[in-house]
C-alpha cells in the first residue's frame, strides 16, 4: 500500500515536499516512482528512483524536482521547487519491485504494480 502525502495550495515559483509511504513488502526491492495527472491529460512521467540508485526525472521538472528515498521510513520524496502553474496536477507515487539489473523503460505507467490514492497540487499564478 502507498500513501501520499503533502500536496495543497501555492503561489508560483514556491516550493513544496510530497511524501509517499509504503506499507508491506520489502521497501529496498522496489523502484519508486511519481506520475501526475492534469485535468483531461495523460498521466505523465515525473521521476523515478531505481532501487539501484539510478534516477531520472522528466524533461518539464528537470533541474526543479529531485526524488529521493528514506529505507529505514519506507518513505519516497518528491522535493519540488520553483513550482509553476503549469505543475498542477494530482500527484501519483508508484512501486514496482525490481531485480538490480531491470533496464525496462520505468517512465512508462504499465511498469508499476502499486499506485497511491494521489495528492492533489495546485499552483496560482
Amino acid at each position: 500500500q502507498l500513501v501520499e502525502s503533502g500536496g495543497g495550495l501555492v503561489q508560483h515559483g514556491d516550493s513544496l515536499t510530497l511524501a509517499c509511504v509504503a506499507s508491506g513488502g520489502t521497501f529496498s526491492r522496489y523502484t519508486m516512482a511519481w506520475f501526475r495527472q492534469a485535468p483531461g491529460k495523460e498521466r505523465e512521467f515525473v521521476a523515478m528512483l531505481h532501487r539501484n540508485g539510478r534516477s531520472l526525472s522528466g524533461d518539464s521538472v528537470k533541474g526543479r524536482f529531485t526524488i529521493s528515498r528514506d529505507s529505514a521510513k519506507k518513505t519516497v520524496y518528491l522535493q519540488m521547487n520553483s513550482l509553476k502553474p503549469e505543475d498542477t496536477a494530482v500527484y501519483y507515487c508508484a512501486a514496482k519491485n525490481t531485480i538490480l539489473t531491470d533496464n525496462r523503460d520505468f517512465t512508462r505507467t504499465s511498469i508499476y504494480d502499486y499506485w497511491g490514492q494521489g495528492t492533489q497540487v495546485t499552483v496560482s499564478s
